[in-house]
């Protein structure tokens, strides 16, 4: 690779870490071409990359962006997944594929200007997915209208019944006087 395309290269690089949500870098030494095919294919469907990058590139690549703080664990053989919608689902594809290849070791990530170890990124793995999270907020949010609806039929239905008190104990005041 000559110093143009190297130049472009990281160019490229460097736009598409600043256009991320999260980053994860892990090591992949001792996996074959089939697998790290199969591993990217897993991550795309996801909505994420994963590329093998010279550490050098990649070092000069995380200047000034908010990855800056993985140039220090570009060392030995390194890929990176950048996550661009979903950081869960990324997560949770690379941690599998370590259960299932011993050879693929999970080193860091990052994620909103923090960097996560390797059982932070476990523990991320565990969360449920976007549309899960999405869909238990809007329960949420369809549960408080539905609550105050309820409250305020509450403090009708009571106001009816002390009228309604008023209206019998009046009604025996009546009966009892004639």
């Amino acid at each position: 690779m000559d110093r143009r395309q190297k130049e472009t290269l990281v160019a490229d690089m460097k736009d598409r870490l600043q256009n991320a949500r999260a980053a994860f870098l892990v090591n992949c030494q001792g996996l074959d071409v089939e697998t790290l095919n199969r591993l990217r294919r897993e991550l795309r469907q996801k909505g994420s990359e994963f590329q093998v990058v010279k550490n050098r590139l990649m070092k000069i690549a995380c200047r000034d962006t908010e990855t800056e703080s993985l140039r220090d664990h570009f060392v030995g053989p390194c890929a990176l997944t950048i996550a661009h919608d979903d950081v869960v689902a990324p997560a949770k594809v690379l941690v599998d594929f370590s259960k299932a290849q011993k050879n693929l070791e999970l080193k860091v990530g990052h994620i909103s200007g923090r960097i996560m170890d390797a059982n932070a990124i476990r523990r991320l793995a565990e969360l449920p997915g976007r549309e899960a999270l999405l869909a238990q907020t809007l329960s949420v949010m369809k549960e408080v209208p539905t609550s105050l609806v309820r409250v305020l039929n509450g403090v009708v239905i009571s106001f009816l019944n002390v009228l309604r008190a008023i209206g019998d104990a009046n009604e025996t005041v009546d009966t009892q006087s004639t």
